[in-house]
């Protein structure tokens, strides 16, 4: 069975791994991941976390474009609320003039960080409310001028790169079901909603001049290994860096006792239930779990995410997955 893939990458640092091996590593991983026939390539927008170093999707996306030659390249997603429409507008038109039909604009109405950094970046914690204003101005700005408009993206306009609504909610399935975009849902840390969310988008899709027929992707965390030892080892290293980063606890270091206490801890159970949809085990039983769970989901394409630093064991994952899903290494993707 072949099934649509692409990319989440968190950019993940720490354990050893410094910010620029983390990046230098996406590019590495980017190229092998488009020879693999990966579709897609994205980053998403995170600050103030010491191991996550996406907090620029757009000069990512530009430095992925640059070290290859067809992947789609673009955000899992800008946090709009963190910034003025006519400056997404213009980065993105950047790249998009840059790299022709190969950009993406994800985007998302949560601000990806606490409220402390929200208010270093000098915004409101009620821009979310005008999230759905915000997506309508950014694709006016991105696509061709109008009689009597005064500001104008450039470049940008003209360009309409295409847009895609993020979520973990109905609300965001909502919103691209009546604004006829396609629908990324992030349930690679948030689950609940996603059965929910998907019949709620494919029912109340309305076609738009950017999209006939509704498109739905679904995240998912994979751990791949030539061993089902090695992928569950993956898993539980995964599992302990977000129970610890979820208590606030040093995520380097720690006896196997502490470990273990933490994982059974109220703040683990939680862990384990954000990490709910992943894939473990060997090339075999990931792909028979991913080609599940996108029907299950009603997905046209699964992101996959794995938020481990050690770029081996990354570019291992990612290579046997599509070994067992990819059947043309130049899959196309839909949706823009």
């Amino acid at each position: 069975m072949a099934v649509r893939l692409s990319v989440l990458d968190l950019a993940t640092a720490g354990g050893g791994v410094s910010p620029r091996d983390a990046l230098l590593g996406s590019a590495e991983l980017a190229k092998r991941a488009e020879d693999w026939g990966y579709g897609r390539y994205w980053f998403s927008e995170h600050h103030n976390m010491p191991s996550i170093v996406s907090s620029t999707p757009a000069v990512l996306a530009g430095f992925i474009a640059a070290n290859t030659d067809r992947i789609r390249v673009g955000s899992g997603g800008v946090m709009l609320p963190n910034h003025s429409p006519l400056i997404i507008a213009e980065q993105y038109g950047t790249l998009e003039t840059l790299y022709p039909g190969r950009v993406d604009l994800g985007l998302g109405r949560a601000p990806g960080t606490d409220f402390d950094t929200v208010s270093a970046m000098r915004r409101s914690p009620e821009a979310s409310e005008r999230f759905p204003q915000d997506v309508l101005e950014l694709q006016r700005l991105l696509g061709p001028p109008q009689p009597g408009q005064t500001v104008h993206a450039v470049p940008g306009e003209g360009t309409e790169v295409p847009l895609y609504i993020l979520g973990s909610s109905l609300f965001g399935a909502s919103l691209a079901a009546q604004l006829g975009l396609p629908y990324a849902f992030a349930s690679h840390f948030a689950p609940a909603e996603l059965l929910r969310a998907s019949r709620l988008y494919h029912d109340e899709f309305r076609p738009s001049e950017q999209l006939e027929q509704p498109y739905m992707i679904a995240s998912m965390n994979v751990f791949a290994a030539d061993t089902e030892d090695q992928a569950n080892l993956l898993h539980a290293t995964a599992l302990e860096k977000m129970a610890r980063a979820l208590s606030s606890r040093a995520i380097d270091g720690g006896e196997r006792a502490e470990t273990e206490a933490i994982l059974r801890s109220p703040v683990g159970r939680h862990a384990q239930q954000m990490l709910h949809f992943s894939a473990i085990g060997d090339a075999d039983q990931v792909g028979a779990q991913v080609a599940t769970f996108a029907e299950q989901a009603g997905a046209d394409e699964v992101m996959v995410a794995m938020n481990v630093a050690d770029l081996p064991s990354r570019m291992r994952s990612y290579e046997l997955l599509a070994s067992t899903l990819v059947q043309d290494a130049a899959q196309t993707v839909a949706g823009g």
